[in-house]
Order: structure tokens, then C-alpha cells, then sequence
């Protein structure tokens, strides 16, 4: 034991000089460690002198839950390496806690890498190692092995956790930094799914409380995957933890909520708009992951063919008019209408978007969100931005007679005007359009193009191989197999790069409809969609299963994806 006349500074001078000790592995030796290992002083004292002399906080963190902000500022790697771990992040710095504060190269590598202002608080170094054991997700580690090695008191501490009235507190006022050890598992557990899933390429993350099971599902591909799933006794305390996550009310567990996560994967950021519905058996709750980088492709990434590519960056490149992108949810309109304003977006245009909600921000663009509860509808919005004679509009959707008017009136006044249409094919936004209650004389002067599109799978470049469709499977989807005499078809057998499901990556199958003055006085006598889509499959439009066809022939798809994608295309 330390004796009892030590003070302050003689204990700061020994600590000093046992630090001078090396260390085998080369790491800058703690403080606590030092002292410790030499039955000077509990690890405890150590850090209450210490925090005295320099006047530092000293936290424990096995009582601490930090933000996920927090987690975000730092990676796992650099916590490791400097043995530091976020407590806070506040507007003006960073919280780090650290067991060694005379390790300045430490501290002052950090300050440069992550551009921040960092306040050091005092911790045990073996607690900062087992806060970043119990929060950060470990390289490799996925919910397979993460479940296998939970232990079952892990398990339901972790659910009792999440039912205290301290953690529905929490969860009411959007705060998650309160907990206990005992929810630390369902943290990482939470975080470990979504981890795997982006890593996996999935858009989107299904909780499904079941009468019997809590399964976990991820979409990749346009294709739901089940995964190994938690425990049924770990339904309640996971989907609390995500609602504290998306500042939701965990006490609230009658009524849908939204929230929203953003969080750091492998060096990425990423956001996570967060659906929760009540159901028989639990909240069911899914996560749609808007990969920012995964998003802003340019026209080519999308999967156009030179021909049609040529002909629709004629399209967005005309001074006014409006153009629809129609589809049913998750053909990737959205995403077509990204690559569009970033294929427009110069310094010489003045670009201005009204979303529900603005999912990416582009640089360079003005974004404007949907707000209903306040009255700041499409409608208000559109009226608002055409004050600010802007180039070019693009409005998320065309859903009533007020905006599709504000839309019309805005492209025959100069305006270029993007938006979308949930209609099956391109030349029925054109009677959509009309049933909204707008004149025909209107749209078909207004009107520059509608493209109607749908998502196939691509296959696998590194399983790719020659293959015979199953002829069977053809006529029951309705295509004649006899056109296919003397082709040669491709698909991917399977492997660990696609996951053995022959498939990696989406692509575009589109249909685009010109208005040229033919169409336009169809338009104007009020033509059907029937008569609409027959002239311009003569005037040369190729439907969706024709552009998914040529892609077949192209090796890019199989025929059974482009089939049954487009079963109900009329031809």
C-alpha cells in the first residue's frame, strides 16, 4: 500500500518514473497497469489522485452507455490501438476516456485523424477494453457466432434490462446513455446485424415477431434471405434497443413510429430509416439502409444500353417540359431520378428538390423536405420554389391534382420537372395523369417522356457459366421458349462472391415512351393507355421485357428473372 504522508505529487512523480518501464509489446504502458502490477495502489485510487492533479473527469464505464454518435466518431481499430473509448460526443468536442494521460503522441494523433477537439476523462484500462469488447463489433464477427457465444444469463439480463422503468424512460426522451452491463449484449447483438447486413449488401432489415420466433430477414437483391434468428426472449429487449437507437418511445407499443439511425460500418456512414408497427405477436420493425455512396451512380451504372442512354440524356438535357419515372415501390426511381440531377447538376443551374423525406444530400442542390404536420405539403413547396427561379424541379411524387398541376404549369413555364408515377408502364402515366383531373391539352404539351422501369438481378461475373433454361418453367410464365432457338443463355452456378444465389448486384430494365407530335395529338384527343402504348411500340419503343431480353442475350441476366419480373408486361 502506498504510505500514508504520499501526496499528490510525490505519487505523480513515481508513476512518472515506472512508466519510463518498457512495455513487451511495445504499446505505451497505463498508468493503472504499472501501479497495479506493482501492489502500489488499487487501480481505483490511482485514477481519483490522478484526475485531482490534472484535473480530469473520472468515469466508470462499466455504468456508461454511450450515444452511438459517440461509437461513430471513432473506429474500433483506433480505439484498440490507443486504448481510448467515446463517452459523448457534444457540438464542440469529443468525449474520450483514456488510462494513460501522459501518453500526449496519443492524444495529439488522435486530435489530427478525427479533426475534432477532444475532452479526456480518467478510466481503468481494463474497463476501456471491456466497454470496446462490449460495444464495438468485432472483425469477421457475425450473428451466427455472436449468438453462439452469448451466454444464456447474457441473454436475459439483457431483456430484463430493456423493461426497466429507467430504460422507458430513456427511450421516451431519446436517450440511450443510461444503462446497465447487462444490456451491453443486446447492443452489440443489434449492431452486429446491422454490420452484417450492409456487409451482405442488403437494402433493407426485417424484425418479424412471430407467434413462436423473433426472425430476422435481410432484402439483397430485391430478395428477402432469412438469417440465423435471436431467441424469442430477446424480441422485446433488441426492439427496444433499436427504438432508443431511432429515438422512438419504447413505452409507446400501440401506434406506428418513424425514426431515424445514422451510424458508422466499416468506415462508411450510413443512414437507417426505421418503420415500427405493431402486430399480433410484437412490434414488427424494419430498417431500410440508404447507402449514400451506393446511391449517386451515373447514368451508365444504371443499365441502360448506349442506345437508350443517348436518347434520355437528350431528354434531361432539354431547357424545359416534364419528365415521369414510373414503377411500382422498389423499382429504384428514386435512384434514376439521383442520377439524373447529378448527371444536370453544373454550376450554371440552379437545381431545387421537395422530398418526403430527402433521403441523400447532393452537393450543390437545394433540398426541401415534406412536412405535412406543418403545412409544408408538395403543394406549399412547389409554390415556395418557384419563387426561387430555379433550372430545373424534381418533385419525390405526383400523388393529387394540386401537385401534378404545379408540376404542369411549372414545365410549360421554363421549368425542367422530374417526378414519378406509380403506374405498370410508361404510357400509362399519360391517363394517370388525366385521371388526376389535368386536361389532356395540358399534358400532352408538357409532357417530354415517361420511362417505366423494374430492377433484375445481374449475374455473378465470378460463377458465371452456360446453362439450359428449364422450358417448363418458360411457358408457365407465358414466353415462348421457341425464341430462344438457338441462343446462348448464362447463369451463375453459385458461389461464396454471390452467396451461391448465381446473382450480385441489381440493374435497370426500362421502358421509355418519347412524346413526339403523333403521341402528342393522341394525348390531346384523349387516346387510351391500349392505343398510346400499341403506336409507340410502332414507332419503335421497346417494352421492359424486350431491354430485359436483350440484356439475356447480353449475358447480364437470366431469362427466368427477366420473365417473371415482367409477367405482366403487355406485348
Amino acid at each position: 500500500m502506498v504510505e500514508k504522508g504520499l501526496v499528490a505529487a510525490e505519487m505523480v512523480a513515481r508513476v512518472r518514473s515506472a512508466l519510463r518501464e518498457s512495455d513487451p509489446n511495445g504499446a505505451p504502458k497505463a498508468v493503472s497497469d504499472v501501479l497495479v502490477e506493482q501492489g502500489m495502489v488499487k487501480s481505483a485510487e490511482i485514477l481519483r489522485v490522478l484526475g485531482e492533479e490534472y484535473a480530469m473527469p473520472v468515469i466508470d464505464l462499466s455504468r456508461h452507455r454511450p450515444h452511438p454518435s459517440a461509437l461513430d466518431a471513432i473506429t474500433r481499430d483506433m480505439a484498440v490501438r490507443y486504448r481510448v473509448f467515446p463517452v459523448e460526443l457534444n457540438p464542440g468536442a469529443l468525449v474520450l476516456a483514456l488510462s494513460n494521460p501522459f501518453d500526449s503522441g496519443a492524444f495529439d494523433t488522435l486530435t489530427h485523424v478525427l479533426k475534432r477537439h477532444i475532452e479526456p476523462v480518467l478510466a481503468a484500462r481494463a474497463d476501456i477494453d471491456a466497454a470496446i469488447a462490449r460495444h464495438y463489433v468485432a472483425e469477421g464477427e457475425t450473428v451466427q457466432s455472436f449468438l453462439r457465444d452469448l451466454a444464456p444469463g447474457e441473454e436475459g439480463g439483457a431483456e430484463r434490462a430493456a423493461e426497466t422503468p429507467a430504460a422507458a424512460a430513456a427511450g421516451d426522451h431519446g436517450d440511450d446513455r443510461v444503462a446497465t452491463d447487462s444490456d451491453a449484449p443486446i447492443i452489440r447483438l443489434v449492431h452486429v446485424i446491422i454490420t452484417e447486413a450492409f456487409n451482405r449488401r442488403a437494402s433493407d432489415i426485417h424484425f418479424e415477431p412471430l407467434e413462436k420466433r423473433f426472425r430476422v430477414r435481410y432484402r439483397i437483391d430485391g430478395v428477402l434471405h432469412e438469417v440465423e434468428s435471436p431467441p424469442k426472449r430477446l424480441q422485446l429487449a433488441m426492439i427496444s434497443r433499436i427504438k432508443i437507437m431511432a429515438n422512438m418511445s419504447i413505452a409507446e407499443k400501440r401506434v406506428p413510429q418513424d425514426g431515424r439511425i445514422q451510424l458508422t460500418v466499416g468506415g462508411k456512414t450510413i443512414d437507417l430509416r426505421v418503420s415500427c408497427l405493431p402486430t399480433s405477436h410484437g412490434e414488427s420493425v424494419v430498417m431500410r439502409i440508404l447507402d449514400k455512396e451506393g446511391l449517386l451512380l451515373g447514368l451508365p451504372e444504371l443499365g441502360f444500353f448506349s442506345d437508350d442512354q443517348a436518347s434520355f440524356e437528350k431528354l434531361i438535357a432539354l431547357p424545359d417540359g416534364i419528365i415521369l419515372i414510373t414503377g411500382p415501390t422498389g423499382s429504384g426511381k428514386t435512384t434514376t431520378l439521383y442520377a439524373c440531377l447529378n448527371h444536370i447538376n453544373r454550376p450554371d443551374r440552379k437545381i431545387i428538390t421537395v422530398e418526403e423525406p430527402v433521403e441523400y444530400q447532393i452537393n450543390g442542390i437545394n433540398q426541401v423536405p415534406v412536412r405535412s404536420e406543418i403545412g409544408m405539403t408538395f403543394g406549399s413547396a412547389l409554390r415556395a420554389m418557384l419563387r426561387q427561379a430555379p433550372n430545373v424541379i424534381m418533385i419525390g411524387e405526383i400523388r393529387d391534382l394540386e401537385t401534378a398541376e404545379i408540376s404542369i404549369n411549372a414545365s410549360l413555364t421554363g421549368h425542367l420537372v422530374f417526378s414519378t408515377l406509380h403506374t405498370n408502364d410508361a404510357p400509362s402515366a399519360v391517363t394517370r395523369l388525366i385521371d388526376l383531373g389535368i386536361k389532356p391539352f395540358l399534358v400532352s404539351t408538357a409532357l417530354r417522356a415517361t420511362m417505366a422501369q423494374r430492377l433484375v438481378r445481374r449475374i455473378c461475373s465470378r460463377c458465371k457459366e452456360p446453362y439450359a433454361p428449364d422450358l417448363r418453367a418458360l411457358r408457365t410464365l407465358g414466353f415462348d421458349p421457341g425464341a430462344l432457338a438457338g441462343v446462348r443463355l448464362e447463369h451463375g452456378k453459385g458461389c461464396p462472391y454471390c452467396g451461391n444465389t448465381g446473382f450480385r448486384g441489381r440493374m435497370g430494365i426500362f421502358e421509355l415512351f418519347l412524346v413526339n407530335e403523333e403521341i402528342q395529338r393522341l394525348i390531346y384527343e384523349s387516346a387510351t393507355a391500349h392505343v398510346l402504348r400499341k403506336r409507340a411500340r410502332e414507332l419503335g419503343m421497346r417494352t421492359m421485357r424486350d431491354d430485359g431480353l436483350r440484356k439475356v442475350l447480353a449475358g447480364q441476366s437470366t431469362i427466368e428473372e427477366v420473365i417473371s419480373t415482367t409477367i405482366g408486361d403487355e406485348n
